[in-house]
């Protein structure tokens, strides 16, 4: 007999659990945290005026400060004082990259289209955008990237992702340089493989002074066509296993 109904045929559904006190204390403090009324930085109640507040005990209380603190909104601190996290583009950055290493499902592929979605349009508001100052930050970027020994790959992979983040700045919007942040560990480690090729750093140069060179003089659906161009053109160099491949010609 199937262990879902009786003899007379009746079915019954699942029981749902209820959250539990701690969760629904979690659920409080959490909501408090989002509407502004605890701000970043502010000490909390201690453990013991907490569970007078919530007419809970310090169990249930301590069940769901770890829970906060697990999700990284609360930091517990010496003397175990409470204080709302300072979440800022570090702790996004800091979360997507342990993200992103622990994920198997997330290869190249995955990455590129996350990257293409985001530099595209990045490329056209920074041609609309940049301020001379912006403009002579990517020019020092290429520049220094331009004069680096084929054996510094180190260094170039750094100066690489460092000259799409200042892009990522030009465009004057706070969210694209934090979106960007959070995926650059793992940019990061796609120059240092790529760029193990001299002739993909000399094709990464290339394509970075078009799109430089766009954004300078304020064309912006130009921007976003080299950008794209040179996305397109650096997916073709990694091969099938997501191993640098031969540098294929510009785009133009």
């Amino acid at each position: 007999m199937n262990s879902e109904t009786n003899d007379s045929g009746v079915r019954f559904t699942q029981v749902v659990r209820g959250a539990t006190l701690s969760e629904k204390v979690a659920a409080n403090i959490t909501q408090t945290i989002m509407d502004g009324t605890l701000a970043p930085g502010a000490k909390m109640p201690s453990e013991r005026e907490l569970g007078e507040q919530f007419g809970v005990s310090r169990t249930v209380i301590r069940e769901a400060v770890r829970s906060l603190v697990a999700s990284g909104l609360v930091e517990a601190h010496s003397g175990r004082s409470l204080r709302v996290a300072e979440v800022g583009p570090e702790a996004v950055s800091r979360a997507m990259g342990m993200f992103l290493h622990r994920s198997e499902a997330i290869d190249y592929r995955r990455v590129h289209e996350v990257r293409a979605a985001l530099e595209i349009d990045m490329a056209g508001y920074a041609a609309e955008r940049a301020t001379p100052d912006d403009v002579a930050r990517l020019r020092e970027l290429h520049e220094r990237l331009a004069t680096l020994a084929d054996d510094q790959v180190e260094r170039a992979a750094e100066l690489d992702v460092a000259f799409h983040t200042a892009i990522a700045e030009a465009t004057g919007n706070a969210l694209f340089p934090v979106l960007l942040d959070a995926i650059s560990p793992v940019l990061l480690e796609i120059r240092r493989r790529a760029f193990r090729s001299p002739d993909l750093r000399r094709y990464a140069l290339e394509a970075h002074q078009e799109i430089l060179e766009r954004i300078a003089a304020g064309e912006a659906d130009e921007a976003r066509a080299v950008m794209r161009a040179h996305l397109e053109t650096a997916e073709q160099a990694w091969d099938a296993d997501g191993e640098p491949a031969a540098a294929p010609a510009l785009k133009r």
